[in-house]
Formats: structure tokens, sequence, C-alpha cells
């Protein structure tokens, strides 16, 4: 039998780790626990994200194939939440294969520094 790992945390790079941890404590309302130019962190207490500096990282096209992750979030009102994140500085790219004719299942977002994440319905 394979031994079962639990996830302890998921880093990103990116060009600013201090401001990318306060964009996510927004978006998430996790801790920031470590906030410097190089390295920074945010927390749920149990599972967390770390934002690890490099300085010439290139953010991947959207739509493309060069995309290595995303994260996804669920929220009580996606588009109100997609609004507000936008305001905290992400953007949102014109292609949505979450936004049909039948209604919105998902919005796709850009972090300030280029990175996916999708904003998706509570149930």
């Amino acid at each position: 039998m394979t031994t079962k790992a639990q996830l302890l945390a998921f880093t990103i790079d990116c060009a600013a780790p201090k401001a990318l941890a306060g964009f996510y404590h927004e978006v998430t309302g996790w801790e920031i626990t470590y906030a410097e130019d190089e390295y920074a962190a945010i927390t749920d207490g149990t599972t967390s994200i770390y934002f690890g500096r490099v300085a010439d990282r290139k953010p991947a096209a959207w739509p493309g194939p060069d995309k290595q992750f995303h994260l996804d979030f669920r929220v009580p009102d996606v588009a109100k939440a997609a609004e507000e994140y936008v305001a905290l500085g992400a953007s949102k790219p014109d292609f949505q294969p979450g936004v049909t004719e039948e209604g919105t299942r998902w919005i796709v977002l850009q972090d300030p520094e280029g990175h996916l994440f999708c904003v998706c319905p509570q149930s």
C-alpha cells in the first residue's frame, strides 16, 4: 500500500510574494503568517498557501496550453465575489467557459500576477 500524504501547502511562484499573500488573504480570510519580499504565507490553520519570489516569472496565456494549475474557491454569490476580487486587483479574462446561455456555473479570474483561479458556487 502506498503511504498516504496530507497536503501541507501549495507554493505559488510570483514576483511580489508579500503583495500576493495580501490579495489571497482578502479573498480567503486566511491569516498571513509570514510576509517578506522573498517569501510569504497564508493559512487556515491546517493548510497553507506559500508565495515564493521568482522575479522573471511570466503568466501563462488564457486560454492556452501553458497553464500549470489553477485554484478553485467556493463562494455564496459568484458574480458578487468576482466583482469584489476584481476590485482587489484581479482581472476577468474574456474567455469564460463556465458562463453559458443557461447561466453562470463558475467565473475564471486572474490574480494580480496572472495566476488563474475560479470562483465557484457553494452548491
